[in-house]
C-alpha cells in the first residue's frame, strides 16, 4: 500500500520553539516494545491535540494552529507544547480532557506520567484563584502568622451529629485549636445527618467562642451527589455563620470544584481542600499525574487551602515533591526543578495555604515545622490527639504546647517537664512515625 496511512510524526518538532501563551507540559513517558521514540511522543501529542491515529481526507484550514509539538525529549522525559487555542478560558475540564485524556490509555504508551505545566498568563487570568488564600490567618482567624490548627472527629465515622459537636469539637476547640474538620468520607449519613451536624456544630462554636474570646471555626464536607446539593449544602454553612466549608476535590471532580470556588467569592468564605482519592493516579511513579499538578490546578480554580502531605506522617509523599509543590502553592512566581516542576508565573492568582495531615501528633510536629515552617501553614492532627491517654481535650492542649515549644526553640522533652498534657502525649508516642 502506497498511501500514507499514520501522521503522527507531524506532531514532533525539536525545532519547534515554544510561544509565550503555549501550554507547556512535562510528562515521563515510556514506549512499548518496539516502539520507536518518534512514534510514541508523536501519538501522544497528536491524540492529546488535533490528530488521530490516520491521514484524513479535508482538514479544516485552522488545523496548523491546533497542532501540539513534542519539542524537547530525552530519555524518558519530554515536554510538549499545547496552542492556547486549544483551551477554553477558565476550564480545566477542557483542558484536563486534553493532557489528561486519551493517551494515558494509549497501547503505543507503557506508562505516562503528567509531571506539570506550565501555564501561561493569557490562560491564568481566566480563573479567580483563591478567595483568601494563605491570608485567611489574618482575615478570619485576626492573627498575624500561623499555623491554623485543627483537628479531625476519629474514628472517622460512627459519631451522631450531637456527639460530633458536643463530645470532639467542644474539647478540641476548648483545648485551644482553630477548627474542626470533617473526615473525607462523612458527608450526610443517616446516624450523622449534614442539617443536623451543621445546626449542633454551630451552637458549641458559639459557646466555646463565648467562654474562651477567640476564633473558631470548621471544615464541614460539603462533598455531594450533585452540584446543586452542594450549592445548598454550602449557603446552609454559609448561613449558621460559619468562614469555611470543605470539599472532597477529587471525587467531587473540577467541575464541581470551579462551582464551589464560585460560591466562596459569592459568600466570602474559604476552601478547605481534601485529596482523597489523589492516590489512585498520584502514587505510581511512572503513570498517572503528579500531587504537585492536581495542587497547581486547584489553586489555579480557587482552593484556599489544600492536603500536600507531611513527609513524616502515615502517607506517602517525598520531601523533594512537598517542598516543590509547597513554593507553588506559597509564592507568587517559581522556577524549574529538572523532570519536578515546570516555572509558574501567577499573576493575581493568591498563595494557597498548604495542609500538612495524616499521622501527625505533638512529637513529631517540630519535624513538620522544619519542611514547612510556621507562618503559612495549616496543621491537622486526628488519632495524635484523640488518642491522648488524659482526654480529647488534654491531647488538643498537647499539640498546642509542641507548637509553642518550636515558636520558642525549646526541645519537647524540656518543654514537657512544665507542660504535662505535651508529657503524656510522648509517653505515649514518643517521636514515632506512622506508617
Amino acid at each position: 500500500m502506497s498511501e500514507k496511512i499514520e501522521w503522527y510524526k507531524e506532531f514532533v518538532n525539536k525545532n519547534y520553539k515554544p510561544k509565550n501563551n503555549d501550554v507547556k507540559v512535562l510528562f515521563y513517558y515510556e514506549a512499548a516494545k518496539g516502539m520507536k521514540v518518534e512514534d510514541a511522543l508523536g501519538r501522544i501529542a497528536s491524540e492529546s491535540s488535533s490528530g488521530t491515529w490516520t491521514t484524513l481526507t479535508n482538514l479544516p484550514k485552522l488545523l496548523p494552529k491546533t497542532k501540539a509539538y513534542a519539542y524537547n525529549y530525552s530519555k524518558n522525559y519530554t515536554k510538549l507544547a499545547y496552542p492556547r487555542i486549544l483551551f477554553e478560558n477558565g476550564s480545566v475540564p477542557c483542558m484536563m480532557s486534553g493532557i489528561g485524556g486519551n493517551i494515558f490509555g494509549m497501547k503505543a504508551i507503557t506508562n505516562l506520567r503528567l509531571i506539570d505545566a506550565e501555564l501561561p498568563l493569557d490562560y491564568v487570568k481566566g480563573f479567580k484563584g483563591p478567595t483568601y488564600g494563605k491570608e485567611v490567618i489574618k482575615k478570619i482567624f485576626k492573627r498575624k502568622s500561623g499555623p491554623i490548627t485543627s483537628v479531625v472527629p476519629k474514628p472517622k465515622v460512627g459519631y451522631t451529629a450531637k456527639e460530633h459537636a458536643e463530645v470532639v469539637a467542644k474539647a478540641v476547640w476548648r483545648g485551644g485549636m482553630d477548627c474542626v474538620k470533617d473526615d473525607e468520607n462523612l458527608t450526610s449519613q443517616k446516624f450523622n445527618k449534614f442539617e443536623e451536624r451543621v445546626k449542633h456544630m454551630a451552637r458549641v462554636r458559639d459557646q466555646v467562642m463565648k467562654e474562651t474570646g477567640e476564633v473558631k471555626d470548621a471544615f464541614i464536607n460539603t462533598t455531594a451527589p450533585t452540584l446543586k446539593e452542594l450549592e445548598r449544602r454550602v449557603k446552609l454553612i454559609h448561613d449558621y455563620g460559619f468562614n469555611y466549608f470543605m470539599i472532597d476535590v477529587v471525587v467531587s471532580g473540577f467541575t464541581a470544584v470551579g462551582t464551589a470556588s464560585e460560591l466562596a467569592h459569592d459568600y466570602k468564605m474559604a476552601i478547605h481542600g481534601h485529596r482523597a482519592m489523589h492516590a489512585m493516579f498520584a502514587r505510581n511513579p511512572k503513570h498517572g499525574m503528579t500531587m504537585l499538578f492536581l495542587a497547581k490546578l486547584m489553586r489555579l480554580i480557587g482552593v484556599d487551602q489544600l492536603h500536600t502531605g507531611t513527609v513524616v506522617g502515615k502517607l506517602e509523599g517525598s520531601k523533594e515533591e512537598i517542598m516543590a509543590m509547597k513554593d507553588m502553592l506559597t509564592k507568587k512566581e517559581v522556577g524549574e526543578i529538572t523532570n519536578l516542576r515546570m516555572p509558574q508565573k501567577w499573576g493575581k492568582i493568591k498563595p494557597v495555604l498548604p495542609v500538612s495531615s495524616g499521622g501527625l501528633h505533638p512529637g513529631i510536629l517540630p519535624e513538620v515545622f522544619d519542611i514547612y515552617g510556621t507562618t503559612d501553614i495549616g496543621i491537622q492532627c486526628g488519632g495524635g490527639s484523640q488518642g491522648h491517654p488524659d482526654g480529647i481535650e488534654a491531647g488538643a492542649r498537647a499539640i498546642m504546647q509542641s507548637i509553642e515549644a518550636y515558636k520558642q526553640k525549646i526541645s519537647l522533652k524540656e518543654y514537657a517537664e512544665t507542660h504535662n498534657e505535651l508529657k503524656v502525649a510522648l509517653q505515649k508516642w514518643g517521636y514515632l512515625k506512622p506508617m
